[in-house]
């Protein structure tokens, strides 16, 4: 089966530069993206602090971009409520938890198989 573009009726092709799922797998490829998605996949609606905490190593600036992103591509919902300060939640939608099994997947794979690809590496750096 096909897929088509609807912008353009051409199929989609993640190998042509003008498609534009190469710029969704750009996109869901990153590093806080898949991340930020596993994480509210494990833990449901989240906090902007509370994904803060959670993903070590990201700044304020990366978060944030990478969370308006994930709401522009609809892979998640951003919720203020009117309190002082305001509370803001976010939550996968339900493309965004359609993402989340393959993403955990992806992160189990990599979790296992972590010692093989230490050693390539440090082979690879010995050469």
């Amino acid at each position: 089966m096909t897929t088509v573009v609807e912008s353009s009726g051409l199929p989609a092709d993640a190998y042509s530069a003008k498609c534009p799922t190469r710029q969704v797998l750009d996109h869901i490829a990153g590093k806080w993206t898949v991340l930020v998605i596993d994480a509210l996949s494990q833990d449901g609606t989240m906090r902007y602090t509370d994904l803060f905490k959670r993903i070590d190593g990201v700044s304020q600036k990366m978060l944030t971009q990478t969370l308006r992103s994930l709401e522009t591509d609809g892979f998640l919902t951003r919720t203020v409520h009117p309190t002082i300060p305001p509370r803001v939640e976010y939550q996968l939608t339900a493309l965004g938890r359609s993402l989340a099994e393959p993403i955990a997947a992806l992160r189990t794979w990599t979790e296992l198989h972590i010692n093989e690809i230490e050693r390539a590496r440090h082979a690879a750096a010995d050469r």
